[in-house]
């Protein structure tokens, strides 16, 4: 069988920003052209001011600041300090039944996690679904902030069954792998499913992330089963847009 062929990161026809009838917007003409100024700066290169690109472009400061915003929240540029600067490219996650820690590991980046929370909480309805144990079981929460080069890139909640992992809250360090853990452990995993979505932070997850209110997240659920079909884990994983894109292979359908 061929090998997957990745597909291209933009479609210039889907990206032209020309509508049906007349010139595209001023300031996404200026967006493009400042995003061809990026694809010649280095990553963390610091952007020419509002000043100095409404004077190369004959277009108003206004016109500049809604151009660099839209390619903040496409991940083209980062706020540093005073400054905006250009980013790196975004880190590209395969939807793949592996930790977040090995994703990060294959792109050549460090990955690491910051302790939020760390508790036992009885399970709701959901959870008891998800977890397959009965409402009000002992569950472990464990509320992780995602880093990737010390850099915070989001924020991940996993719920485990207390009951089936006894040992979990004294001997894990929630600094490492918890699929590393949990596979030492014995668990080997089957299968898994997930649902994507696109949403904004609470106030609470911007703080934590680091990030901003507009930002949009990737939000992803996961529940995860070993091969006796038992589930392991209910996840809750939220992903900085800007930084993060996610690919899957696709098969057809034969049915």
């Amino acid at each position: 069988m061929d090998p997957p062929v990745d597909p291209p990161a933009t479609l210039s026809a889907v990206r032209a920003g020309v509508p049906e009838h007349g010139r595209p917007p001023k300031y996404f003409q200026v967006k493009q052209k400042i995003d061809a100024v990026l694809d010649e700066l280095g990553q963390g290169t610091p952007l020419p001011t509002e000043r100095e690109f409404a004077e190369r472009f004959g277009v108003s400061r206004m016109t500049v600041r809604q151009a660099i915003r839209e390619l903040r929240l496409e991940g083209r540029v980062r706020r540093s300090g005073r400054s905006t600067v250009a980013a790196g490219p975004k880190m590209v996650q395969p939807l793949i039944l592996a930790s977040y820690t090995e994703g990060v590991r294959r792109q050549g980046r460090s990955p690491g996690r910051e302790l939020v929370v760390f508790e036992r909480i009885a399970a709701d309805e959901a959870l008891a679904a998800g977890l397959q144990v009965t409402v009000g079981a002992p569950v472990i929460h464990l509320e992780r902030v995602l880093l990737a080069d010390a850099e915070r890139v989001g924020l991940e909640s996993t719920y485990l069954s207390a009951d089936r992992f006894p040992a979990l809250a004294d001997d894990f360090d929630p600094r490492t792998s918890l699929y590393a853990y949990l596979r030492a452990a014995g668990v080997v995993f089957a299968d898994a499913d997930e649902r994507i979505e696109t949403v904004l932070a609470s106030p609470r997850e911007v703080q934590l992330i680091g990030t901003t209110p507009a930002l949009p997240m990737l939000l992803l659920n996961r529940v995860t089963r070993d091969r006796d079909s038992r589930p392991v884990e209910c996840v809750r994983s939220l992903y900085r847009g800007d930084r993060f894109s996610f690919t899957a292979h696709l098969t057809a359908d034969e049915a």
